[in-house]
């Protein structure tokens, strides 16, 4: 059973998520980046998250009002709080090598919460195991466009303006 108001307060947290993407958008900045061969297709991204961000509010949803999800959901709030930076981060200022600090902060936000979330609702915590493949694979992706490009430039934060970061 799901607590609907908790999944309600989810689903706006990760609209928020979905908006930050929205505004900075890849652009030709990172469509002239060398990437490897691996890279999914654009049209992969918003899939992946729209599945992930459900399946996200539903774990929540399903641990609220339980022994202990106070602790979870705090976690579960603190790691769309990261995921929120890494788009802003890596798209609008090209901070690439940071980026790959918010994503690894953000992994080991989600594990804590995946584990959190298991130890109450078993359920609960599978549904975040594609979560943590997913950034498993979005580190190792970030990893490798940081080596593929060693010298890629920053945008100077007093330039940016949103919804502009493919300079």
């Amino acid at each position: 059973m799901m607590d609907l108001m908790v999944f309600g307060a989810l689903l706006v947290g990760v609209m928020a998520a979905g908006i930050s993407g929205m505004l900075f958008q890849p652009g030709n900045w990172y469509t002239a980046l060398r990437k490897p061969s691996w890279t999914p297709p654009p049209i992969a991204f918003p899939i992946a998250w729209t599945v992930l961000y459900l399946l996200m509010c539903v774990a929540g949803a399903r641990v609220a009002g339980k022994s202990g999800a106070d602790v979870a959901l705090a976690f579960m709030a603190g790691q769309l709080a990261v995921n929120v930076l890494w788009t802003p981060v890596f798209f609008g200022l090209h901070r690439i090598r940071i980026g790959m600090g918010v994503i690894i902060l953000l992994w080991l936000m989600v594990l804590g919460t995946l584990v959190l979330h298991w130890r109450i609702d078993w359920l609960a915590g599978l549904m975040l195991v594609p979560y943590l493949v997913w950034l498993t694979y979005a580190a190792a992706l970030n990893l490798m466009i940081i080596r593929l490009n060693p010298f890629v430039v920053p945008i100077d934060p007093g330039q940016l303006r949103v919804g502009e970061s493919g300079r």
